[in-house]
């Protein structure tokens, strides 16, 4: 497959300060997808990347939550919720980009999880799985059919972007070497099983 051609894109998923060594979220070796993101970038005519950006009272982070500690969970309206540190807040150092991502070739930052009730982990929807980020209107814009997903981390936003890609009928490409993972609870492994069951690819980038 001609990676150039108009119908793929690549989305980049969430690759911040807080999510990489140093951050309020850290993933383990989350720095070290930075170089390959960018070399998957130069592969696409197509470059989407994603931005957690909180407000500091969203009702996602445990601080928001009397006697709730980091990695509870809570139920909300739309179901169950993780509750994190808080990170990524708007206008905050550890919401920017990695400062060696290379942002230029971005067409599109879509900026997700600013409405404070409500968690979105997918690039296309918040978590109650109907309220949408844009995204999907975008790439039918373009005519994409096909998408690759990298980033942060691995067994959440983007694993739950994948799963909304399938649903929305496009072709999904999974890079595994330039994401990295949480791990909550064996949540790696389920995520890479639920991928692989729905028709979600994984790939390596030396595929390309």
């Amino acid at each position: 497959m001609d990676m150039f051609e108009e119908n793929n894109a690549l989305l980049l998923i969430d690759i911040q300060n807080d999510f990489c060594p140093g951050g309020a979220l850290a993933v383990d070796d989350g720095d070290k997808i930075v170089e390959i993101s960018n070399k998957l970038q130069e592969k696409f005519k197509i470059n989407i990347i994603t931005q957690d950006w909180h407000p500091p009272f969203h009702k996602s982070f445990a601080s928001n939550h009397l006697n709730k500690i980091p990695f509870s969970t809570v139920e909300m309206f739309y179901g169950t919720q993780v509750l994190w540190p808080n990170h990524c807040i708007q206008g905050s150092i550890g919401a920017e980009f990695h400062p060696k991502l290379v942002t230029k070739k971005a067409d599109l930052i879509i900026r997700k999880g600013f409405r404070p009730e409500i968690d979105s982990y997918s690039a296309f929807f918040d978590n109650d799985h109907e309220t949408p980020t844009g995204l999907y209107g975008y790439l039918q814009s373009r005519g994409v059919d096909t998408i690759y997903l990298c980033g942060l981390a691995l067994d959440f936003c983007v694993y739950f972007s994948a799963i909304d890609g399938i649903k929305l009928d496009f072709k999904v490409n999974v890079i595994k070497d330039a994401c990295r993972a949480i791990d909550l609870e064996g949540s790696l492994d389920k995520s890479l099983n639920d991928m692989k069951n729905k028709g979600v690819n994984l790939i390596c980038s030396g595929d390309l």
